[in-house]
């Protein structure tokens, strides 16, 4: 008596674990965040761009400012550069990973090394002109305040 192994009928039948269907789901996350900001054009936004790792942030709004906390331990203040135009916060940097000696092996790195990059669509009413950075024991504190008076949104144009 001979066992046989039945295929699937169906010429192509791939598995949820294989790397076909890790993209596609990638593909339908990035696809969703990116229909998600034309649902909401007034809040903080970050558009995506390619680095080697991106630090962890926390983004907090009061009456008077933004306040943005990114954690980048290990990185020198000398590293970050911090930079707003077209309405867009730019926050910069390295951490760079430490010479290997004679004496030292590693077992595991999991902290992520080299540069990154943050962007931030802001709104409107944030002004460019009073922006605060401080870098303070890995934690980089941006403060943007807001405009007293906001920008006009819409402007009616008289037709003649």
């Amino acid at each position: 008596m001979n066992l046989i192994r039945r295929e699937s009928t169906l010429p192509f039948f791939p598995r949820f674990e294989t790397p076909f269907f890790r993209e596609f789901e990638g593909m339908s996350d990035r696809l969703n965040k990116f229909l998600g900001t034309w649902t909401r054009p007034y809040e903080v936004t970050e558009s995506l761009k390619v680095a080697d790792w991106a630090p962890a942030v926390d983004i907090q709004e009061t009456d008077k400012e933004y306040l943005l906390k990114l954690e980048i331990p290990e990185v020198k203040k000398e590293d970050v550069k911090v930079t707003f135009a077209d309405n867009e916060l730019t926050i910069t940097g390295e951490r760079k990973l430490e010479k290997e000696e004679k004496n030292k092996k590693f077992h595991r790195i999991e902290r992520a090394y080299g540069t990154f990059l943050r962007t931030f669509t802001m709104p409107y009413d944030a002004d460019e002109t009073r922006i605060h950075a401080e870098f303070k024991d890995g934690l980089l504190l941006v403060k943007l305040p807001k405009l007293e008076k906001p920008r006009q949104k819409t402007v009616e144009v008289k037709v003649s």
